[in-house]
């Protein structure tokens, strides 16, 4: 008699109380749905699932995301549509300085697809956008939340001129996971771009996911790596899986780890760490200029 055996599916795992998110509500959220349609832009927002959309939108900002909504690479954390970009449309820089103006925002946070299919990997895009929100908002402070450009220091370099307060490249993962979680990306290139931003004058930031399967010593590694190489500002936060199409969360970081996370990064010289379950990178971005 033949045994049939069944093969054990990975449980999911639960979230825990302090992952609750905040639905979206109120006058404030309205206005900033209203506008983001009105001037046909994309946010990181909504096409990234992003869990504070509710309290950031709430509060009336968000962070937009220029270049389209199609993005060339296909990393496995991402809940950003992956493939062939048909957008590209020279003026979107107006329309986001537009909506800048329009949501009042004295600090505002822009971030894009990559678009490695294009010459420039989308720089000149960037740059205009800059340009456009400073000369709309001349008060307004400006983060830019950047791809590596498979290093193309030119295409940086077309960005970093414009001068934006913080220039921002996400690190997203530990140097193990790398191929796991960012398979067109590569560690040694997103630290040198960081490298590069900071040899120019400008105040650098990244951010990293846990729950991932790292380890505590991977994350104090990459710390020391990003302090070496000139980053400023260090946010971390609880992984999340958009679908079920994309890798699944191996643990939940409790609140103490993520604290522990934050003292241990402000004694490696961080001028900034922001470290909990809920932070993303734009989150209470106004607080890193």
């Amino acid at each position: 008699m033949i045994e049939l055996t069944t093969i054990e599916q990975p449980r999911k795992r639960t979230k825990p109380d302090w992952l609750k998110i905040q639905l979206p509500t109120g006058e404030n959220y309205a206005s900033v749905k209203k506008i983001v349609r009105e001037n046909n832009l994309h946010t990181i927002c909504e096409d990234g699932n992003c869990p504070n959309m509710g309290e950031c939108w709430g509060a009336g900002t968000a962070t937009l995301m220029i270049l389209g909504n199609i993005c060339t690479r296909s990393c496995s954390f991402c809940a950003v549509a992956t493939g062939r970009p048909t957008e590209y449309d020279l003026d979107e820089p107006k329309r986001v300085a537009e909506a800048v103006k329009k949501m009042k925002l004295k600090h505002c946070v822009i971030t894009s697809v990559n678009r490695d299919e294009l010459s420039d990997k989308g720089s000149l895009v960037w740059a205009e956008t800059i340009r456009q929100i400073k000369l709309l908002n001349p008060d307004t402070t400006i983060e830019t939340l950047i791809p590596d450009f498979k290093s193309d220091w030119q295409a940086l370099q077309n960005v970093l001129s414009e001068k934006p307060e913080v220039i921002s490249h996400n690190m997203e993962t530990v140097k193990r996971l790398y191929r796991l979680v960012r398979p067109q990306a590569k560690y040694e290139r997103s630290l040198e771009q960081i490298k590069k931003t900071k040899e120019f004058g400008l105040r650098t930031k990244s951010g990293i996911m846990v729950g991932l399967g790292e380890t505590d010593d991977e994350v104090f590694e990459i710390m020391d790596d990003l302090v070496k190489n000139g980053c400023d500002v260090l946010t971390i936060g609880q992984y999340l899986q958009p679908t079920k199409m994309h890798l699944q969360v191996k643990q939940y970081v409790t609140p103490q780890k993520f604290e522990e996370y934050r003292i241990v990064g402000m004694k490696k010289g961080f001028k900034i760490v922001e470290s909990g379950p809920m932070v993303r990178s734009s989150y209470h971005a106004e607080k890193h200029v």
